[in-house]
């Protein structure tokens, strides 16, 4: 049986879509003006799986959708990536959508006898559209029987355990590698557990549980990253690196259960659709870093990240 042909949009269905497409990724961005909004956005992007496969705005449209449709997000991902998983979307499901880039590159009619000249004007008219490709939660899935079903997150342990004391090294690297040096200390109780002091280009770290200077490390490093008092209320600089160090924690698969996912009340400033834009990118690029960090460039990651098991979307 001969395959439909494909129906060609016109360039006014193509606007209109392309507009649509514009109006719900605001839309997405703007819901983190909410506290529930924002709290949404740091559960996707804390979600295994989610934040390192997908770009800030996917995970913006992923929570407005969840959010929309009464769902929470476990672990997304594309229908074959799921199979290679061990598990298959049940029939009927409604899928999620992100937008994902799509190189295009029209005909070349030039008919110049230069092959040279040609490739550059061909490469001169390619452009960069996106797409909207289909996407499904774990909970849209069940095991497919038979099939080795890999686990989608980490095993999660106790803050004060020694679980994730191999840690410690790669993360002190990157300091290092920041102009940070790491100094362990024996800290009075009831004060600071750590601090970066950016003059100094130095992090101090308290003693106690592996996986509790773990925390505070990646605490302190994010604070090394340029999230400083002189840039950042000190409020707002507090809650940026809590969110990054709750990110990359539950990334890594400690337990931050008991830990509230903070909140910056009153983004009143001109322009705060832009300024949580930019505080919100921020925290996404300096945990992509970190988890870099923890993934090390090995046969074997330092850290059981189910995003190194499974196909990108």
């Amino acid at each position: 049986m001969s395959q439909r042909p494909r129906r060609r949009l016109t360039r006014a269905a193509r606007d209109e879509r392309r507009q649509s497409q514009r109006e719900q990724l605001e839309q997405a961005c703007r819901e983190l003006l909410s506290s529930d909004g924002w709290r949404r956005w740091v559960r996707v992007r804390a979600t295994n799986g989610l934040g390192g496969r997908y770009s800030f705005h996917n995970q913006c449209l992923l929570a407005s959708q969840a959010r929309a449709r009464g769902i929470e997000l476990h672990y997304v991902t594309g229908f074959r990536s799921f199979v290679a998983l061990g598990r298959a979307v049940r029939k009927g499901e409604k899928a999620l959508w992100i937008l994902a880039p799509m190189t295009v590159k029209p005909a070349d009619d030039d008919r110049a006898r230069d092959c040279d000249l040609r490739e550059s004007r061909a490469e001169e008219r390619r452009r960069i559209f996106f797409r909207a490709v289909p996407v499904f939660d774990v909970s849209q899935t069940s095991e497919i029987p038979g099939a080795e079903v890999i686990p989608l997150a980490p095993p999660s342990h106790p803050i004060d355990g020694d679980s994730h004391a191999k840690l410690i090294d790669p993360l002190q690297e990157h300091a290092a590698g920041l102009g940070y040096t790491v100094e362990h200390r024996v800290l009075p109780p009831g004060g600071p557990a750590g601090w970066c002091d950016h003059q100094r280009k130095l992090i101090v770290i308290g003693d106690g549980p592996a996986n509790r200077k773990v925390r505070i490390l990646v605490h302190e490093l994010a604070h090394a990253h340029g999230i400083s008092y002189a840039g950042y209320s000190r409020h707002q600089a507090e809650v940026l690196v809590d969110t990054i160090a709750h990110i990359v924690l539950s990334q890594a698969g400690l337990d931050v259960s008991g830990e509230t996912i903070p909140y910056i009340a009153g983004w009143g400033e001109t322009g705060a659709l832009e300024a949580i834009g930019q505080y919100a990118q921020t925290i996404d690029t300096i945990a992509r870093k970190l988890e870099a960090a923890l993934i090390g460039d090995g046969d074997e990651p330092l850290i059981d990240l189910a995003a190194e098991q499974a196909q990108a979307a």
